[in-house]
């Protein structure tokens, strides 16, 4: 009987590759994302010095090289990512996926738009994979609780929000009426942003009621505001206590669609079915 060749069970360069990239489990996969994160919080620190005038005018070729350098890093590592993939369009669509392109964009369109590389603190995003990397299952639990409580609440939250729109109009409408150009409300659109302000509570002063009447109108919109704040908290809160199951979650990513967040115990992908490593 012919003895089993280890090189015919060992497995490919991509699956290694992709153990690496896309697993916290392993010294080596740890010590990737390590270095990634890393790499993430001096690349968005180096576009927060970039915006000082005075570091800028010293170090500004220097932040520059800073910026394309690890644009090029993080370019070679998503298309090292997309490459190690099973099915690379599953990894393009996820959430991961589309923030890692977003975040090496920027620089490129510098290129046509200066100023667009600022948008880099973008790479911020990618920062969520600490959870991941240091195994703070309860975190993912807990993540995952609240997305599902957003996604269940959302026709709710929908109606509530297309409530107070109508409801700003209205009131924005009767305070132009009310107040009229001559006190600063020169148009509908105008007074509408001013009860919008009001509703919320933020108050910018920049324009404000004259008369008995809309200060009248000012009081009631003030009044209403603070009343329907606790109402989309109030929702979502409901959804989260329904939605909570107490599971926890692991690390681990399904090497198929690039889901994360699975049960501890999972055999399965929740989402496409094919098996865990």
């Amino acid at each position: 009987m012919e003895a089993p060749n280890p090189e015919a069970t060992r497995p490919g360069w991509r699956e290694r590759v992709r153990v690496v990239i896309f697993e916290a489990d392993t010294p080596a996969g740890k010590a990737f994302d390590v270095g990634l994160l890393i790499a993430i919080v001096t690349s968005v620190i180096a576009v927060m010095l970039e915006s000082v005038e005075s570091i800028r005018a010293e170090h500004g070729f220097a932040l520059d090289v800073a910026e394309w350098t690890f644009t090029v890093l993080f370019t070679i590592e998503y298309v090292i990512r997309l490459a190690s993939v099973p099915v690379p369009w599953h990894y393009a669509r996820s959430f991961f996926g589309i923030v890692d392109l977003v975040a090496i964009l920027p620089t490129y369109l510098s290129l046509l738009l200066p100023g667009a590389e600022h948008l880099l603190v973008i790479r911020g995003l990618r920062l969520l994979r600490i959870f991941r990397v240091f195994k703070l299952g309860r975190f993912l639990g807990e993540a995952s609780v609240l997305t599902r409580a957003l996604r269940e609440s959302r026709h709710k939250v929908i109606v509530f929000f297309g409530t107070v729109i109508i409801l700003v109009t209205i009131l924005g409408t009767a305070m132009y009426l009310i107040e009229g150009p001559g006190n600063g409300f020169t148009s509908i659109p105008l007074s509408i942003y001013w009860a919008i302000v009001t509703m919320t509570t933020v108050g910018y002063g920049d324009i404000a009621p004259q008369t008995v009447s809309g200060k009248t109108l000012a009081s009631l919109v003030m009044i209403v505001g603070y009343s329907i704040i606790a109402v989309p908290t109030g929702i979502v809160t409901a959804e989260i206590v329904e939605s909570a199951v107490g599971s926890r979650v692991s690390a681990r990513c399904c090497a198929h669609c690039m889901e994360e967040g699975h049960d501890v115990d999972a055999v399965f992908c929740k989402s496409c079915g094919a098996r865990l490593d």
